[in-house]
């Protein structure tokens, strides 16, 4: 009997001492503060047992039994959702169940800069190590169709940002919502734009807010530019500007654009073609969008750079001159 005793008194004190044992273990960092983040992947339809070996075996130094008894113990064993994660240095086992059962994916991001062409966004995206890339081998107007959009032709129809998205995800994802962005920001512009302005849609608002886009870094600037180019629309001037004409050159352009550039007709110079390029040369920012549907009240017709990232506008022909040989020659 004291036998029997002494047996059930170790079983008890064995039980306690593992039960203490789980709950430091549970409770301190699995890799040190020090260390580098692991990445790991839950593959749909594993339970709690299964997601532990796929955690195990991605070198996350953990017992794949006492994961399972832990996720079982706080009721979130049938939770765990199945995706990309990262564990980061410090986090105890308690928070691997949590993050796993809230769905905290591993997150990548990636900068659409304002401004690029979009077979610049195109190979931003195709280089981006933390996508899946599903539209490597679509044409442009396929990658249109794969996100269900109305438009034909992609350039300016995807806004600039910083967009998040959970490691291993579709760049689709990110087409769709840059485009959907793009769309909203110009159909909250449009809708304040001045009734006086001489677009017939919202497309060719777009145009011209690429244009405003590529022709100055300058923020403040961006208003009086959209000026100078609606009060031409509206005169029927030719629009004459360098960015749309290096747009239409293609891979031909190589730094410099030459007298030569300016008389060779193609569908986007401004030079030898009224009215605005059929599409956008670039993807504008959302002050370049302000600036084309709510432009400055000018006279203005010209303007020239001074060399310094500013401009010098001028309301005729005498005064740009006077500019152009002042800052120019």
């Amino acid at each position: 009997m004291a036998f029997i005793k002494k047996i059930i008194g170790l079983c008890i004190l064995l039980a306690i001492a593992g039960g203490g044992y789980f709950m430091y273990w549970s409770q301190n960092p699995i890799i040190p503060g020090d260390a580098e983040a692991i990445d790991f992947v839950i593959t749909p339809g594993s339970g709690a047992h299964a997601a532990g070996q796929q955690i195990a075996e991605a070198g996350v130094p953990i017992q794949p039994l006492l994961f399972n008894l832990l996720a079982r113990a706080t009721g979130k064993s049938s939770k765990l959702k199945a995706g990309s994660y990262e564990l980061k240095p410090g986090s105890t086992p308690l928070r691997l169940i949590d993050q796993l059962a809230r769905g905290e994916f591993a997150q990548e991001q990636l900068t659409i800069i304002e401004g690029w062409t979009f077979r610049q966004m195109r190979a931003a995206i195709a280089a981006h190590k933390g996508l899946k890339h599903d539209t490597v081998a679509l044409t442009d107007k396929e990658v249109l169709g794969a996100i269900a959009s109305d438009y034909k032709e992609p350039e300016g129809l995807f806004f600039p940002d910083t967009y998040l998205f959970a490691k291993g995800a579709s760049d689709l994802q990110i087409y769709k919502q840059a485009h959907v962005m793009m769309l909203t920001r110009l159909a909250d512009a449009w809708a304040k734009r001045d009734p006086a302005l001489p677009y017939k849609s919202p497309y060719e608002a777009l145009t011209m807010a690429s244009i405003v886009e590529k022709e100055t870094g300058q923020k403040s600037e961006r208003s009086m530019i959209a000026g100078v180019f609606v009060n031409r629309l509206k005169l029927g001037m030719l629009l004459q500007t360098d960015p749309t004409v290096i747009y239409g050159m293609g891979l031909k352009y190589d730094g410099k654009i030459r007298k030569k550039d300016l008389e060779t007709d193609t569908p986007y110079n401004t030079y030898t073609r009224a009215g605005l390029p059929p599409t956008p040369i670039a993807l504008p920012g959302v002050q370049s969008l302000m600036a084309a549907l709510s432009p400055a009240r000018t006279a203005a017709l010209y303007f020239v750079s001074k060399g310094n990232g500013t401009s010098q506008f001028s309301d005729n022909l005498n005064d740009h001159n006077r500019a152009v040989n002042q800052y120019q020659r």
